[in-house]
């Protein structure tokens, strides 16, 4: 009876995936019934009975079974182009759910020019091949001969028509994060020009300006002398806030000193102005990280710097620069005044971390702030290393396992 049931459930995948309507199975089914009733007669009836409605049973559970895991594949379908970070994590994702949904030994997506579907056998084993977008083909093998039958054509095709659609805005999303990047470079090449600008030619008259006012100091009569000496202080005031202006605009120190030394002039000039002590810790900083990277991790430090001299009444500060093979972490924190989680938009540090937040995504990384009332604020950047990678395939293709 096992052995028998084992096969009707069998028959039934099968008879689904052919799209049989199980009213026509159940009406051939009757048309046994009918056969039988000639040969047996009025014998077996009870045992007839409930094979027939085991046989019944086991042939509805199959059909559900094969529909709830196409629901499941589409589902697994739109949750991996909700939750994909990027195209090749969508098309990982994609492999996975398709190779579970049809019980295939492996998966892959080839990039290839133009996909094709085909169905080849090899020896014992047998293998899929379906176009799911422009460029874009899923392969799945199997240990068995399996060719895909009318439903599992239909799914495939409408996968292809889902993954298809999620690749396009997934490329979409790329290119808008492509174009985030250049739009920030763009913008870190303006604040250098404008920063190079000040200094040689604003900067430059000043300090002239500053020492001529000296000079006339010197010559000028007794009753002058408390002007020009006026004139020349709001001179090197405003010398000491175009350099700040200059420093903030761009941080060339970056390009001169390296992240670690940067960072420590950064706490150096902040603990000027603040009397909050600063403690900062490096671990396994080696100083190979790409300069977008660089500037991203010394905006964040130099953002949190900034608030907690204008928001925060700290008197201890924490940064840690730490570094791993795959990510590096920086860690602001203070044991300052804090706010409300709830009201967290609202704080006049949410638009520069928001700031920051975006430029943390564009590099693939995330930036989390904890804080409560009386209890501080802890920033935390996370960034990879080194961008996904995907290994080359022949000339024109790609492959992801």
């Amino acid at each position: 009876m096992s052995s028998f049931l084992e096969q009707v459930r069998y028959s039934g995948r099968r008879l689904a995936k052919l799209n049989i309507p199980p009213g026509e199975v159940t009406a051939a089914l009757a048309g046994f019934t009918t056969l039988l009733d000639t040969v047996c007669g009025d014998r077996f009836g009870p045992a007839r009975e409930q094979l027939q409605l085991v046989t019944a049973f086991t042939l509805n559970d199959a059909f559900y079974r094969v529909r709830e895991a196409e629901s499941q594949a589409f589902f697994g379908l739109a949750r991996a182009a909700a939750e994909a970070v990027d195209l090749d994590g969508l098309l990982r994702r994609f492999v996975r759910v398709l190779s579970h949904s049809f019980q295939a030994r492996s998966g892959r997506i080839l990039f290839v020019e133009e996909p094709h579907p085909s169905y080849t056998e090899h020896g014992t084993k047998s293998q899929w091949r379906y176009p799911l977008g422009r460029g874009v083909l899923l392969e799945l093998d199997f240990s068995t001969p399996y060719p895909w039958l009318p439903r599992e054509l239909a799914l495939l095709e409408a996968a292809g028509e889902r993954c298809a659609a999620a690749i396009e805005r997934a490329r979409l999303q790329q290119e808008i994060r492509r174009l985030e990047a250049e739009s920030r470079r763009a913008e870190e090449d303006e604040r250098r020009r404008i920063g190079r600008e000040l200094h040689d030619e604003a900067g430059q008259s000043l300090l002239l300006l500053r020492l001529q006012l000296e000079m006339l100091e010197r010559h000028a009569p007794q009753a002058l002398r408390p002007a020009l000496s006026e004139a020349r202080g709001v001179a090197e005031q405003i010398v000491n806030e175009l350099r700040r202006m200059v420093r903030a605009l761009s941080p060339v120190v970056l390009d001169r000193l390296g992240l670690e030394r940067a960072l420590r002039q950064l706490a150096g000039r902040f603990h000027k102005m603040h009397p909050a002590a600063v403690r900062l810790r490096f671990c396994g900083t080696n100083g190979d990280l790409a300069k977008p990277a660089q500037e991203v991790i010394y905006r964040v430090a130099q953002e949190c710097l900034q608030n907690i001299t204008k928001h925060s009444k700290a008197t201890h500060i924490n940064l840690s620069l730490r570094s791993a093979d795959k990510s590096i972490r920086l860690s602001v924190s203070d044991n300052g005044a804090g706010f409300s989680a709830e009201a967290a938009g609202n704080q006049p540090m949410s638009f520069g971390l928001a700031g920051m937040r975006e430029r943390a995504s564009l590099l693939g990384g995330t930036l989390a702030v904890q804080t409560a009332p009386g209890k501080g604020v802890k920033v935390t950047l996370v960034l990879p290393r080194n961008s996904a990678r995907v290994e080359t395939n022949g000339q024109n293709s790609r492959t992801l396992d």
